[in-house]
C-alpha cells in the first residue's frame, strides 16, 4: 500500500472514530396516552422497508474498516451466562480493554486512539470482578437488574437490585420490564413502574429491555418503546438476548422512528441497542446504516447507540485482519475473551 493511501485510510479511520459528543440527559416527560394511543404500525410497509436495507447501501475498503472499529467503541461486551467465572469476566474486561490485536492496530495506524468497547455487562454478582479488572480506565460496567431476563419479581425486589448495582460500581443497569404490562396494554402502570427504576438508578443510565421477540404486534413495541422514553430510559433496548426471537431490523426500525419522534416531542436524545444474535460484522454494518438514515450521525457514538453481543467482537477483529492482509484467519486468532 502507497504512503499516500495509507494516510487516506488513516484519515477515514480516525476520522468516524472520534465523533464523540455530550447530550443532555433523557428527564422523561409526564405520562400523557395522547403521545401514543393513535399508533398504528403497518408491518407490511415496516418490513418492505427493512428488506431493502441490505442492498441499498454498502461500504467498502477503508471505509468499511472505520466502519467496523466504530461498531467496536459501540459494542456492550456481554457475558451473561450460568457458567461464568470471575476468570471469564476478567477476560472478557481484558478484550474489551484491547479488542483488537496490536498488529492489526498498527496496521490501521491507531495506536493512539486507545480504542475499547463501549461497556461490559454482567451480573450483579461479577460486578465486583469487573471493576477490579477496569481499575484505571473510563470503561463502564453495565449490570442487568430487575429479575433478569424474565423480568417475574416484585417491583420492590427490582428497585432493590438495581441500588445494589449501583453501589457495586454499575454505571449503567440494564432493566427488565414486566411484558405483562405490555401485553395487557397497563401503559401507565408500565410508566411508572419504568420511571421507579430510574429513580433508584440515580446518576447511572438505564436502559429499557422491552423484549420485543415476546410482544406480538409492532404497534405495541412502539408504543412501549414511547412509554418507555417518557418514564426517563437513557436507552431503549430490544432483548435480553436470552428470548427465541431477538434484535430484528423490522422491530429496530419501529424502535428507532420512535426515538426520532420523541426526540421531535421533546428534545431529547434516547439511545438505542439491539441485542441478541447479532454476530456477524455485515450485520454490524446493517445496524449501523439504520441508525445514519434513521436518526443521523449523532447517533453514531457509544452515548446513543450500542450493541449487545458476545461474538460479533471476534468476527469485526477476522475482518479487520482481512482488511489489512488480503488473508482470512481462523477464529481462535482472535478470542472474544
Amino acid at each position: 500500500m502507497s504512503t499516500t493511501s495509507q494516510n487516506v485510510k488513516v484519515k477515514t479511520i480516525n476520522a468516524l472514530l472520534t465523533q464523540n459528543h455530550e447530550f443532555k440527559r433523557n428527564e422523561g416527560i409526564p405520562f400523557d396516552s395522547s403521545y401514543f394511543e393513535n399508533i398504528k404500525i403497518n408491518r407490511s410497509a415496516v418490513e418492505r422497508r427493512a428488506a431493502t436495507l441490505p442492498g441499498r447501501r454498502s461500504v467498502k475498503k477503508e471505509w468499511q474498516a472505520a466502519w467496523l472499529l466504530k461498531a467496536i467503541s459501540c459494542i456492550d461486551l456481554t457475558t451473561l451466562s450460568g457458567d461464568d467465572t470471575p476468570g471469564n469476566v476478567e477476560r472478557l474486561c481484558s478484550k474489551a480493554l484491547h479488542p483488537i490485536r496490536p498488529d492489526i492496530e498498527k496496521a490501521l495506524g491507531i495506536e493512539d486512539v486507545h480504542l475499547t468497547t463501549g461497556a461490559v455487562c454482567v451480573y450483579h454478582n461479577l460486578i465486583p470482578t469487573a471493576e477490579k479488572a477496569l481499575r484505571g480506565s473510563s470503561l463502564p460496567i453495565a449490570a442487568v437488574s430487575t429479575g433478569f431476563p424474565a423480568g417475574q419479581i416484585d417491583l420492590d425486589i427490582k428497585i432493590q437490585e438495581i441500588k445494589k448495582s449501583v453501589a457495586a460500581g454499575a454505571k449503567e443497569i440494564d432493566i427488565v420490564i414486566s411484558r405483562t404490562l405490555v401485553l395487557t396494554n397497563q401503559w401507565e402502570a408500565l410508566y411508572n413502574e419504568i420511571k421507579m427504576c430510574r429513580a433508584a438508578c440515580g446518576e447511572a443510565h438505564m436502559k429499557t429491555i422491552l423484549a420485543t421477540g415476546e410482544i406480538p404486534t409492532y404497534t405495541q413495541v412502539a408504543k412501549a418503546s414511547m412509554v418507555a422514553m417518557m418514564a426517563g430510559s437513557d436507552f431503549i433496548k430490544t432483548s435480553t438476548g436470552k428470548e427465541s426471537v431477538n434484535a430484528t431490523i423490522p422491530v429496530s426500525l419501529v424502535m428507532v422512528r420512535a426515538i426520532r419522534e420523541y426526540q421531535a416531542l421533546t428534545g431529547y436524545k434516547v439511545g438505542y441497542k439491539p441485542a441478541g444474535g447479532i454476530s456477524k460484522a455485515k450485520d454490524a454494518l446493517n445496524w449501523l446504516i439504520l441508525i445514519k438514515e434513521e436518526l443521523g450521525d449523532d447517533w453514531l457514538t457509544p452515548e446513543l447507540f450500542r450493541f449487545g453481543a458476545s461474538s460479533l467482537l471476534s468476527d469485526i477483529e477476522r475482518q479487520l485482519e482481512h482488511f489489512v492482509t488480503g488473508r482470512y484467519s481462523a477464529y481462535y486468532r482472535h478470542p472474544m475473551s
